[in-house]
């Protein structure tokens, strides 16, 4: 018997230009550049991954910087808007700091707790909740959760309750309120009116990753959603964790991810990020595939 799903491993969107993806994300909301590397699938586009200053499990954004302007139409099948968790008390800390910076918010309870919604530069739908987490500084401190847009909401809601394991807690009058059932307690809001069918490109998600603790894990997982009649992706190997995938019956793309090796594995921890990182069967390519990519400065 598989355990229940305990947290989100990662989420992943489609952006414009890397650089200044990397300075709003760095320089405004404070994260940590971890991993520069490039899509697995596609080389001639760069990952980058993000993460809280401790690369705690939990934490890490990562994106796929599209340079073409191809902008995406938001829909079902689709993660919606992405929650950062913010320390307790520190609310007004942060509202100067998006006023300082220009980027206008609005203040609300989307997630059942203060909530200031905006967007980023490429109109990516993010929010900071403030938590119940008391913290030195102000810091993000990792996901508080995120909202699923889905073609077929119940099934979107047998999956997470009935195979995650994850608790419906609240329904309210555009949302439903699930909660996994982990320490970091991370909500999903899952819109309750069926949506059309969304399509990638920039200011969309491509898919959110549940976390796993080893290949083992993963594997069960793979065995249990199969007898469950979902389609899964072989075990992929994407170097800083094993993963597979299946779209839910909502459209949405569900990856599952293991914890391990982690982002160590080719970079020490005070060094991470700093340099393109490519996997195996690309280094042959690495003039190539360098000299593709766009300028990108890193602080």
């Amino acid at each position: 018997m598989v355990e229940k799903i305990q947290s989100i491993h990662h989420i992943s969107a489609i952006v414009g230009n890397v650089q200044e993806n990397y300075d709003f994300y760095t320089n405004i909301l404070g994260l940590k550049l971890v991993k520069q590397t490039v899509n697995f699938d596609d080389p001639s586009v760069y990952h980058t991954y993000f993460a809280n200053s401790n690369v705690d499990n939990g934490t890490i954004m990562t994106f796929f910087p599209w340079e073409n302007e191809h902008k995406g139409t938001k829909g079902g099948g689709q993660v919606g808007r992405i929650a950062f968790s913010i320390p307790k008390g520190s609310v007004a800390q942060w509202e100067a700091q998006l006023e300082k910076h220009n980027i206008s918010y609005q203040k609300s309870e989307m997630f059942a707790a203060t909530t200031l919604e905006f967007s980023d530069p490429h109109d990516l739908d993010i929010a900071l909740v403030e938590s119940e987490v008391n913290s030195e500084n102000n810091e993000i401190l990792g996901f508080y959760g995120l909202v699923l847009l889905s073609t077929n909401p119940q099934g979107t809601l047998d999956l997470l309750t009935r195979e995650m394991g994850a608790k419906l807690v609240e329904e309210a009058d555009e949302y439903l309120h699930i909660e996994l059932t982990g320490p970091e307690k991370h909500r999903v809001l899952l819109f309750k009116k069926a949506l059309p069918l969304g399509r990638f490109g920039i200011s969309t998600v491509h898919h959110v990753a549940w976390s796993v603790d080893q290949l083992t894990d993963l594997q069960a997982w793979r065995d249990y959603l199969k007898d469950a009649n979902y389609h899964l992706t072989p075990v992929k190997d994407r170097k800083y964790f094993k993963s597979i995938y299946l779209r839910e019956k909502g459209g949405i793309i569900f990856e599952f991810a293991t914890k391990e090796p982690g982002f160590q594995v080719d970079e020490d921890f005070d060094q991470l990020g700093s340099q393109l990182k490519l996997p195996e069967q690309f280094e042959s390519k690495r003039a190539e595939i360098e000299s593709s990519l766009p300028d990108f400065k890193v602080d």
